[in-house]
C-alpha cells in the first residue's frame, strides 16, 4: 500500500516547531509573550502564505493544510496556533477580495493579518456589528468598540466588520491598517489560557480609510463571514482543540508509565482505574480526529452535509478538549498542578474554544435549527 509523501511545507513546519515554537511555549504562557519569532520563521519558510494563491507567490493550499498546520503547532503552543489560525482566516478574505500588493505581501510572509469582528455591543454575535462606517470627504470614517482581536497591536492589518456604508445588508468588511490613526488598544491581554495570543479590545475613534479598503461589496459582509471565514475558522479551531487534546494525552501517558507506587512496585499505568480513564481520553481524541477528517472531506467533495459537519466540528472539539484535559488533570493528580508536567497549560488553553464566537451553545442552536429545517439566522 502506497503512503502519501509528507508535503515539504509540513516538513518545514516540523523543523520550526522543534527549533522555535516548542522551546518558547512555556515562556509565552508565563509571560504572555507574543510569538513573533515563530511568525518570522514561518514567514521565511513561506508558511504564512500557505493559503495564498500560487499566482501571488503563495503555496496555494486550503482548509486541510491550514488545519494540519495549526493542529501541529497547538500540540506545542496553543497561543501560537491561535495567532496563525486568525492570520489564515484574514488571509482567506484578503485572497478573495483584497488588492494584489497586500496579497503578495502576505504570500511573502511580510504581512500578518487577523480578524476584528466581535464587538462590545453584540458580543459573541459577531455577524451583527454595531460599529459604523460613514462616507467623509477624504474617504470612510470607522468608529467601533471591538471586544477583542487576536494579535491586537501586533498584526499588520485587521479584517474589520462594520455596518454597511450605504447598501442593505448586515455588514461590510474592510482591511484596516494596524497603524491607522485613531486605533487604540485600551488594555493588555491577561487571559487564563492562550496567554500569548494578544486578544485585546480594539477601539476605533474616527479612523479614516480609503474606499479601496473595502473587501467585497458594501453590505456583503455577512456572506463573506459565512462563506469564506466560517469554514476556515471552525475547522482550524477544531484542529487546535485536537492538537491540545493530543498533547494532553501524550503527557498523561508519559506520566502514568514513568511514575511509580514504590510501595507496590508498580507504575501508575498498572492501576486499572487509570487505564480506564486513559482509554476514555484516547477514544475521545480519535473521535474528534475522525469528525474533523469527515468535515474536511465533506467540504472538499461538496457533500450536502458539509456545513452541518463544519458546525459540528468546533462544537464537538471544544467539548472534547475540555473533557480530555480534565481527565489529564485527574490522572496526573497533584503533579498536574506543577508547570513542568505541562497538562495544566493544556487544561487552561482548551477552555477557549467553547467561549470563542460562535460559542458552543450558539453552535448547538445552529445545528438544531439545521436539523429541523429552520433558518440559522
Amino acid at each position: 500500500m502506497e503512503t502519501t509523501p509528507t508535503p515539504i511545507w509540513l516538513e518545514s513546519l516540523e523543523q520550526i516547531t522543534k527549533d522555535v515554537i516548542a522551546p518558547a511555549a512555556a515562556e509565552i504562557d508565563s509571560t504572555a509573550l507574543f510569538p513573533r519569532n515563530a511568525l518570522t520563521a514561518m514567514g521565511k519558510a513561506g508558511l504564512l502564505g500557505l493559503i495564498s494563491s500560487k499566482e501571488v507567490g503563495g503555496l496555494g493550499e486550503g482548509h486541510r493544510a491550514a488545519a494540519q498546520i495549526v493542529e501541529r503547532i497547538a500540540r506545542e503552543c496553543a497561543s501560537t496556533a491561535m495567532v496563525v489560525c486568525m492570520h489564515y482566516c484574514g488571509t482567506a478574505v484578503i485572497e478573495a477580495f483584497g488588492r494584489r500588493n497586500v496579497r503578495e505581501a502576505v504570500a511573502r510572509g511580510q504581512h500578518v493579518t487577523t480578524l476584528a469582528f466581535s464587538e462590545s455591543g453584540s458580543r459573541s454575535h459577531f455577524w451583527a456589528p454595531m460599529s459604523t462606517a460613514v462616507s467623509v470627504e477624504n474617504g470612510v470614517r470607522l468608529d467601533a468598540k471591538k471586544s477583542w482581536a487576536t494579535s491586537a497591536g501586533q498584526a499588520d492589518s485587521y479584517v474589520w466588520s462594520s455596518r454597511p456604508l450605504a447598501a442593505d445588508g448586515a455588514s461590510t468588511i474592510w482591511l484596516v491598517p494596524a497603524k491607522s490613526t485613531g486605533l487604540s488598544i485600551n488594555m493588555p491581554f491577561d487571559g487564563m489560557g492562550m496567554r500569548g495570543n494578544r486578544s485585546s479590545p480594539v477601539q476605533a475613534d474616527g479612523v479614516i480609510i480609503g474606499t479601496e479598503a473595502m473587501l467585497g461589496a458594501d453590505g456583503q459582509g455577512f456572506d463573506i463571514m459565512m462563506g469564506t471565514v466560517l469554514p476556515y475558522f471552525q475547522l482550524m479551531n477544531a484542529a487546535i482543540s485536537l492538537g491540545i487534546s493530543e498533547a494532553a494525552l501524550e503527557k498523561t501517558i508519559g506520566h502514568l508509565t514513568t511514575t511509580r507506587f514504590e510501595h507496590l512496585n508498580q507504575t501508575l499505568a498498572e492501576q486499572p482505574i487509570n487505564r480506564f480513564y486513559l482509554a476514555k481520553m484516547k477514544i475521545k481524541v480519535d473521535l474528534l480526529r475522525t469528525l474533523l477528517e469527515d468535515a474536511l472531506a465533506a467540504l472538499e467533495s461538496g457533500r450536502a452535509d458539509a456545513m452541518l459537519r463544519v458546525l459540528e466540528s468546533k462544537a464537538a472539539a471544544g467539548e472534547i478538549a475540555t473533557e480530555v484535559t480534565d481527565l489529564a488533570m485527574r490522572l496526573c493528580g497533584g503533579a498536574a498542578f506543577r508547570k513542568e508536567v505541562g497538562v495544566e497549560r493544556n487544561f487552561r488553553d482548551a477552555r477557549a474554544s467553547t467561549v470563542m464566537a460562535p460559542t458552543a451553545d450558539s453552535l448547538y442552536d445552529f445545528i438544531g435549527k439545521a436539523l429541523t429545517g429552520l433558518p440559522l439566522f
